[in-house]
């Protein structure tokens, strides 16, 4: 059921540029990822753009809501200096940009809907209907909500999913059926073994995050996992075995 590459770089650079950036994705691409994990939230003005925090503060200066934005005033937003001078002026991306770029470069995305709280059906949604011009396989949809999940579903069903977990639940092949995923993605140090093996057994793909370490990288395939998500993308390789 896993039809990705095995290494996938966290938010589209990991630790060697700021975070859901053009600058990310060409960082990974420079380094050979083929595939990409990043954010991606509506705003406002229903613009889906790349982002993880619901608030303004971290990786970009300001305060307030996402919900309050608008893609004129995200425009103009510096995404890049909290993470060095040198990336200074770094703009906050589009969903359309970024996926424009991965297609021309050949990379799978992993987009998580990261939806404002409030927003998770509608969010859900938005980037579903996205993806539905996008190459089929070229996205996978992911994300901790099902609820955003099940709207995904009903507007693209033909675009995979991935249900996101931090410990594997007890109920995961319930909100698995309830999402159509057809991959669950999990917590580094949280997946037990017997947990990887019922998830491969029941025949859905599995992915774990955030793995840094090449000896943990090593220890999941063992178990069964089918890939792995990296911030340390200068240690684990895109064609890491």
């Amino acid at each position: 059921m896993w039809n990705f590459p095995r290494v996938l770089a966290h938010r589209g650079g990991g630790t060697l540029a700021p975070e859901n950036t053009l600058a990310a994705l060409r960082c990974g691409n420079a380094h050979g990822f083929r595939a990409v994990e990043f954010d991606v939230m509506m705003i406002g003005d229903g613009t889906l753009v790349l982002m993880h925090d619901n608030e303004l503060g971290r990786t970009v200066q300001g305060e307030g809501s996402l919900a309050g934005c608008t893609l004129g005033q995200l425009a103009a937003a510096d995404a890049g200096s909290w993470f060095s001078e040198a990336f200074a002026g770094e703009p906050v991306p589009t969903f359309a940009q970024a996926a424009d770029f991965c297609l021309r470069h050949g990379i799978a995305m992993n987009a998580e809907i990261k939806p404002v709280p409030g927003t998770e059906a509608a969010t859900g949604q938005a980037v579903a209907a996205a993806c539905t011009n996008l190459p089929p396989g070229s996205v996978l949809l992911s994300s901790f909500s099902v609820e955003a999940l099940v709207a995904a579903r009903e507007a693209a069903p033909g675009v995979p999913r991935g249900l996101l977990v931090g410990a594997v639940p007890d109920d995961w092949r319930e909100q698995m059926r309830q999402a159509g995923a057809l991959a669950l993605h999990a917590r580094a140090g949280l997946l037990t073994a017997g947990q990887a093996a019922a998830v491969k057994a029941a025949g859905f793909g599995l992915m774990v995050y955030t793995v840094n370490q090449p000896a943990e990288a090593r220890a999941l395939f063992a178990i069964g996992v089918d890939a792995v998500c990296t911030d340390r993308i200068d240690v684990i390789g895109a064609d890491f075995r």
